[in-house]
């Protein structure tokens, strides 16, 4: 066998950004018809693209409270890093509405804070996925989820890959500034691995509810967590 490796912890990720807030969308249609599939072994799988799925009228209130939230805070964003797809845009389109007569900072839309690809099963809940390729399906059942990649698609470590490169680049036109990321789960979860520094454990994939926060603060030049997940805002 193999001589284990000896095991260091984490290499802190070293970063002149002040702060990265990273918040998920408002609730989507999609995210209520899954929960419904999920409920009713409903198969239907809506025509369209992932990229274009609107806000609910709960996930538009969601986004104008945290709105809200934002103008209010003395340390709010300097920049907003938005995600493509309309789901996320529509999010800050509205909180940034909630500014009132204060200029909402400025955004930059970036493709590297999109969702997670699901390639070919783009669109269909568990349920319609598990019936449309069983075989599939039981290999993703018997993947690390951190790993599987569907085909045509990717896995929560390619997201990683996308979003530490975001964050270096972040570092050097951004230094000193307050970085605001309205995006997905995955990319939450992706910013909370890389900001935990170089050789961090694969983590969990912890619920990221819709238009919660979470947020790193620079201390001695390392982005440490300070709230995960939290919707106390809403």
């Amino acid at each position: 066998m193999p001589t284990p490796l000896p095991s260091l912890p984490p290499l802190p990720t070293v970063t002149r950004l002040a702060s990265v807030t990273v918040v998920r969308h408002g609730e989507s249609e999609a995210n209520v018809r899954y929960r419904r599939a999920v409920e009713t072994g409903d198969l239907s799988v809506p025509e369209g693209r992932s990229e274009d799925t609107p806000l609910t009228g709960r996930g538009e209130e969601q986004a104008a409270a945290l709105g809200r939230w934002l103008a209010a805070v003395e340390d709010g964003p300097e920049l907003v890093v938005c995600s493509p797809y309309a789901r996320a845009r529509r999010t800050w389109e509205i909180a940034a509405g909630e500014y009132g007569e204060r200029a909402a900072p400025p955004v930059v839309v970036e493709e590297r804070v999109r969702d997670r690809e699901n390639g070919v099963f783009a669109l269909h809940s568990p349920p319609a996925w598990r019936a449309a390729d069983p075989q599939e399906w039981a290999r993703r059942e018997r993947s690390e989820e951190w790993t599987y990649r569907p085909p045509g698609g990717e896995s929560l470590a390619d997201v990683a890959l996308r979003v530490r490169g975001l964050l270096g680049d972040l570092d050097a036109v951004a230094a000193g500034r307050r970085v605001l990321v309205v995006a997905h789960d995955a990319v939450a979860l992706a910013v909370a691995y890389v900001l935990e520094g170089l050789g961090a454990p694969v983590p969990d994939r912890p619920q990221v509810a819709n238009t919660s926060v979470s947020r790193w603060h620079n201390a001695g030049g390392r982005l440490v967590p300070g709230v995960w997940n939290s919707t106390g805002h809403l």
